[in-house]
């Protein structure tokens, strides 16, 4: 993908200088997911791999919202309709857009206002870092339409962000976590003024994409491939991902910098 040129049909998207901003962009109906933004954020976020050229990126709501979730008259209408292979499709293509946002290289901040519901909840989940604001709602409500809480990976991710209890209220409830809970149990970084939201995520991002932007990556890859590894296991994997890292320019350029008091310029390679 060409970042400059990118235009997707079902979300916005803007590009500056190595950050990218996709941005949920249905404010009426409090930016609900179809079919079709499913499947083209999916691609993107697989497309992301191959584009060095964006070192961060943000996923936000458009109106005061993050995300309503699955569209209820566009998704769950047609669902009720599906036979299994059809309904198996849908699914699995719903958690390969998570696996996507983990797979990807780039950080992904997730900027939190409003309503945060069902798949949206999912995506803030999926993300590196989430920054909300006091008015962010966050459910993962799908028992609350006769679903089982295990949707898009919730199962395996969010018990790791807030513990297994907390996660399993969340889960078998469907009830809505308040921004406040959010933070004080670690699932939201932190809590911005909503007029702040977009310029301090965007801040962070900058950050992010001034920095190494090899390791960062190294740094998601690893924190992905230890959930399921023995201590040892991953201490060696480490061992041999700093030592990758210690290869690259970046490194040698944090240390000329420092030498000469100065502050590094990251290229990412």
């Amino acid at each position: 993908m060409t970042p400059e040129s990118y235009a997707p049909e079902h979300f916005a998207w803007q590009y500056d200088h190595g950050v990218a901003t996709i941005t949920l962009s249905r404010p009426e109906r409090k930016n609900p997911l179809t079919f079709d933004s499913y499947a083209e954020l999916r691609d993107l976020f697989r497309a992301l791999a191959d584009a060095p050229e964006v070192k961060a990126v943000i996923v936000t709501g458009a109106g005061g919202n993050f995300c309503s979730g699955g569209d209820v008259h566009e998704i769950i209408g047609p669902l009720t309709k599906m036979d299994m292979p059809g309904l198996l499709r849908f699914t699995r293509m719903t958690g390969d857009l998570v696996k996507a946002m983990r797979a990807c290289p780039q950080p992904v901040i997730a900027a939190i206002d409003g309503v945060c519901a069902g798949a949206g909840a999912i995506m803030a989940m999926a993300s590196d870092i989430r920054i909300a604001t006091p008015r962010a709602k966050t459910a993962f409500l799908f028992t609350r339409v006769g679903l089982a809480g295990c949707d898009m990976g919730a199962c395996a991710i969010l018990p790791r962000l807030i513990g297994q209890g907390r996660a399993s209220e969340l889960l078998f409830t469907g009830r809505t976590m308040s921004a406040e809970e959010g933070e004080r149990w670690g699932f939201h970084n932190r809590l911005v003024d909503p007029d702040a939201l977009l310029a301090d995520a965007t801040t962070l991002a900058r950050s992010l994409a001034d920095g190494p932007n090899f390791a960062h990556g190294m740094t998601k890859t690893q924190l992905n491939a230890e959930w399921a590894v023995s201590l040892d296991v991953a201490i060696e994997m480490e061992a041999q991902a700093q030592a990758i890292c210690m290869q690259t320019a970046d490194f040698t350029r944090a240390y000329d910098a420092f030498a000469a008091r100065s502050v590094p310029v990251f290229e990412g390679n």
